[in-house]
């Protein structure tokens, strides 16, 4: 039984308009590698969003789009800030520390956001050889916790990093969603706000794979196409990831479906607070988190498979998708608040 539930936008499906644009593709032989008339049209949409002054990578997925982005901005004494909560600290399996030799630094936060006042006591050890250099800082929007930095937020991450000669990266795995949160265009709250390099994600927002690196700052592109082989992230039919992402930015699709899923959240979250479960943090875009009685919790996970977050605050996480329903808020509400009155 393939019920839609609340674990992640990783498990929903992919939407008919990113399948049928692949099968269009899926026609004769073109050149592989990328040196074909899909993948420049897609990287010619990028450039419409960002401007021409931008250098466009498409990877496989989100930690390969991470490790190229980091490697590429980085040399392996260096350091790279992150929150606690980061993906490329918590759940990309030491990949980025791998790859780029550098030494990531977690940060404590609230809500998963970086601020310039708890990134300043790591900014130390600058030109003493015995410490990594500190050269990254690393944010997610939206974050781990579900939050959306604003634009002055970001602005201010990027300025303080800039005064230190370092680089700002973006990991925007769910990148749509903070655009439709922020009603704003993708380059407000990257490029214009300071961003260097970009993680573009699109597989949690109804796309099959495929992630691209977008480089603001051209020089840090000088040897990406070598570290993307080199790590394996070099697809050689590379017209089925640009097409989709042709597909994506049609119509504005991305935003069709972030949309809808961040609406969703608003609407499950609703419901959890008439039903008096606790929620932890702000819902900005797709991603709910709350508490929940371990007994409680353990018995709705027989129903509706999820993941606990924080299990010693009986935190757990709930994420909307592109394609939930109404009718499947509904019957996992149904399902909590009976678990809650037995």
């Amino acid at each position: 039984m393939n019920k839609r539930g609340f674990a992640s936008d990783n498990n929903s499906g992919i939407h008919p308009a990113i399948l049928e644009a692949i099968q269009n593709v899926n026609i004769g032989h073109v050149a592989g590698y990328g040196d074909d008339i899909y993948t420049q049209n897609a990287i010619n949409e990028f450039k419409k969003i960002f401007g021409n002054e931008i250098e466009v990578f498409f990877v496989f997925n989100g930690t390969g789009a991470n490790i190229l982005s980091i490697t590429s901005s980085t040399n392996s004494f260096n350091s790279v800030i992150c929150a606690a909560t980061a993906h490329i600290f918590v759940d990309e399996c030491g990949a980025p520390e791998k790859a780029s030799g550098c030494k990531l630094i977690p940060i404590t936060t609230k809500d998963g956001k970086l601020t310039p006042e708890l990134i300043k006591p790591q900014l130390l050890g600058f030109g003493f050889e015995h410490h990594s250099q500190p050269k990254l800082i690393s944010i997610s929007q939206v974050t781990e916790l579900g939050t959306v930095y604003e634009v002055d937020e970001i602005k201010a991450i990027c300025k303080l990093a800039h005064q230190h000669g370092m680089l700002v990266h973006m990991d925007g795995a769910r990148i749509a969603n903070a655009a439709v949160s922020l009603n704003l265009p993708f380059n407000a709250f990257t490029s214009d706000a300071g961003i260097d390099v970009l993680s573009f994600g699109g597989t949690k927002n109804g796309m099959m794979f495929g992630e691209a690196v977008i480089f603001f700052n051209k020089e840090l592109a000088e040897n990406a196409k070598y570290i993307r082989k080199q790590s394996t992230q070099l697809y050689s039919k590379m017209r089925f990831i640009a097409a989709q992402f042709s597909a994506y930015f049609a119509n504005d699709l991305w935003k069709i479906n972030a949309a809808h899923a961040n609406k969703m959240a608003s609407v499950l979250a609703g419901k959890l607070v008439e039903i008096g479960i606790p929620i932890t943090q702000k819902v900005s875009a797709n991603g709910i988190f709350a508490i929940l009685d371990d007994e409680i919790r353990d018995k709705l996970q027989k129903e509706y498979f999820f993941y606990p977050w924080d299990e010693s605050n009986h935190e757990v996480r709930w994420m909307t998708s592109f394609d939930t329903a109404p009718e499947d808020i509904d019957s996992f509400c149904k399902a909590l608040e009976k678990l809650l009155n037995e």
